[in-house]
């Protein structure tokens, strides 16, 4: 009976372990981009995943500083150990503890502290910082596997080598290595999997225009999944579960009898050799991958530094770009506006062109983060955005003189029609108690109380204190009928009618609409929020004649129209407009409301430090349900 309860928790310990990985391995043999439903078996996620030049940049940086830093660190980490022994046991026990605190402390401790001694010692972020950080972090874990191992040996070997004459080198190398190198390789094997799967420490010691993995993955999560990283996240499982097999077969080869250590040694000689030459050609080969992809060695001098939101152009553009101009584009993305501005309050000279919303330009302006177009450079920017944009857009940016209109969009409510039997034409139906648990929310303070704010018939951009204090006690009273506050979720749980009803941006709705029928998006008849995004230079920017060549070259008809088709948001390029034949698309009320839809809208402003504020204190409170 125990027997088999044993047996069961087992099962379910490796169920809760394994499911989400085994899930993540199936969706990316998934025909469907959608998570919520089954389009049947493919291999297409793995072949675009090779075909995306990023995801090769990062693989590439990844594996570079890996072996790099692995080398370095396993090298550093057994010379420290062989030097300990020299020490008395009180000091060489101070001194392990000191190495040791690396990996008890948080890593985002570490990995600020590093950024901060960086920012101190004036380095510029990049491969060089992410390469001393690993090596930092990987030395304990070199010396935790190593020291052990040398505390076994017995001195008298290497002393009888000596007073025979051997030079201490060639001492250590006949008499130390052989006996220490098992706990050596294990402790490159663990060095180099910390490496691969590092993402703290990287991330706050890479810099603009440079990523790991891990970074790149965060990255796409947080804008949300797309397939190829299935495929590469079921990639790197395989890989670190082939590095963790191979590192228990070494220390179980480690435990051996030294006789039986010795005839393995000698029969598997020729495949040692095999082994050997292997890694020497897969190092050559990721020194190779990491000149070609990763940008380390470029010469290049004339590159455009630019941050745009996540999967907000098609990467087809950028490659015309640079064929075309020969300028090289190193390209970044965020996820929020907020996330974009503390980039940039933190090193304004990160980024020469980036793309923020209508408010955060407002706020830009008045911080004096940005500098004047000139429009002698932007003629085609001046020709094909609509005019009705740019007095949109002088809203935020009086006079027109910072920004150039890239996408423009609403916001309004995804409803099922199979599970919604009211009519849906006002936000108060999101109060409805009729649909508890089936209701999604938008993650983020401004459209959250901007819905609320609309429903009580209160201006988006209020500072009334009175207003907002009724906004948020709304979302607190609604949050028992909420199944989640998510962002880019909706889309998928719409799709796979895990709700009902959804706060969605229209370009997400748009494809949630493609992928199921069921679905419909409205503008409540009280109003929403109609945004702008738009390109603009930063006040330090160090190439302002590429970024005015980007933003004009965005502006063209053909690249319009092709980014559009790709984005799914509503594009202010009038001539892209006419070229659009779908005319499914051309009349739809997602991406093109009529103008009275328009004029119940309100673009967001920026409300100011004190304002700003306001939202945020209750937003806390809405969070903590009051």
């Amino acid at each position: 009976m125990k027997t088999k309860l044993e047996k069961v928790y087992m099962a379910v310990i490796f169920l809760f372990m394994y499911a989400p990985i085994v899930t993540l391995i199936v969706l990316s043999f998934n025909a469907s981009k959608s998570r919520a439903r089954w389009g049947g078996f493919t291999l297409q996620w793995y072949v675009r995943l090779f075909h995306d030049s990023e995801v090769i940049n990062a693989m590439a940086n990844t594996l570079l500083i890996a072996l790099i830093s692995t080398v370095a660190a396993t090298i550093i980490g057994t010379l420290t150990c062989v030097a300990l022994m020299g020490l008395r046991k009180k000091t060489r026990t101070i001194i392990m503890g000191i190495t040791n605190i690396p990996m008890i402390n948080a890593d985002i401790v570490t990995g600020i502290s590093l950024m901060l001694l960086f920012r101190v010692l004036h380095f510029q972020t990049g491969f060089v910082t992410v390469l001393l950080a690993h090596i930092t972090f990987n030395i304990p874990y070199v010396m935790l596997s190593v020291m052990p191992r040398m505390k076994t040996l017995n001195p008298d070997v290497y002393n009888a080598a000596r007073d025979l004459g051997a030079e201490p080198f060639y001492a250590f190398r006949k008499t130390v290595l052989p006996d220490l190198m098992p706990a050596v390789t294990a402790g490159a094997l663990m060095a180099f999997t910390m490496s691969i799967d590092d993402f703290i420490i990287t991330y706050f010691t890479k810099g603009s225009g440079f990523d790991t993995l891990s970074t790149k993955i965060y990255n796409e999560v947080k804008r949300g999944i797309q397939p190829e990283i299935y495929a590469l996240s079921a990639i790197i499982f395989a890989l670190v579960l082939a590095l963790l097999i191979l590192r228990a077969k070494i220390r179980q080869r480690a435990a051996l009898p030294a006789k039986k250590k010795a005839a393995l040694y000698r029969k598997e000689a020729h495949t040692r050799t095999k082994v050997i030459a292997g890694v020497c050609a897969a190092g050559a080969a990721i020194l190779i991958a990491g000149m070609a992809f990763g940008g380390v060695f470029s010469t290049r001098g004339n590159k455009l530094f630019v941050y745009n939101a996540g999967e907000y152009i098609d990467p087809d553009v950028i490659d015309e770009f640079e064929q075309e101009t020969g300028i090289e584009v190193v390209y970044d993305e965020f996820e929020s506006n907020e996330i974009m501005y503390a980039k940039l309050a933190q090193d304004s000279a990160a980024y020469d062109v980036v793309c923020p919303s209508d408010y955060m330009i407002e706020k830009m302006i008045s911080e004096d983060m940005l500098q004047p177009l000139d429009w002698d450079c932007l003629p085609l920017s001046r020709e094909n955005i609509g005019e009705q944009y740019y007095r949109t857009a002088q809203q935020f940016d009086p006079g027109n003189r910072y920004a150039v209109p890239y996408f423009w969009g609403t916001i309004g409510i995804l409803y099922n029609r199979k599970m919604v039997s009211d009519p849906v034409d006002s936000w108060n139906i999101l109060w409805n108690p009729k649909y508890k648990g089936q209701i999604l929310m938008q993650d983020s303070i401004r459209d959250a109380f901007m819905v609320a704010l609309m429903k009580d018939g209160f201006d988006p951009n209020t500072t009334d204190q009175e207003e907002i204090d009724e906004a948020t006690q709304d979302l607190i009273d609604q949050e028992p009928l909420v199944q989640a506050y998510v962002v880019d979720q909706v889309r998928d749980k719409m799709i796979g009618n895990e709700a009902a009803l959804g706060v969605i941006y229209s370009g997400e709705a748009t494809f949630t609409l493609r992928e199921n029928p069921d679905l419909a998006y409205v503008i409540p008849k009280e109003g929403s929020n109609v945004w702008l995004d738009c390109w603009v230079i930063t006040k330090h920017a160090r190439n302002k004649k590429a970024a005015l060549q980007w933003i004009d070259f965005l502006s063209r008809e053909d690249i319009a129209l092709k980014n559009f088709e790709f984005i799914t948001y509503s594009t202010p390029n009038i001539r892209a407009q006419e070229a659009i034949e779908d005319p499914m698309i051309r009349n739809s009320k997602a991406i093109f409301p009529d103008a009275d839809t328009l004029a119940r809208c309100r673009t967001y402003s920026y409300l100011g430090k004190e304002g700003d504020e306001q939202y945020s204190e209750a937003w806390k409170k809405v969070k903590s349900g009051g």
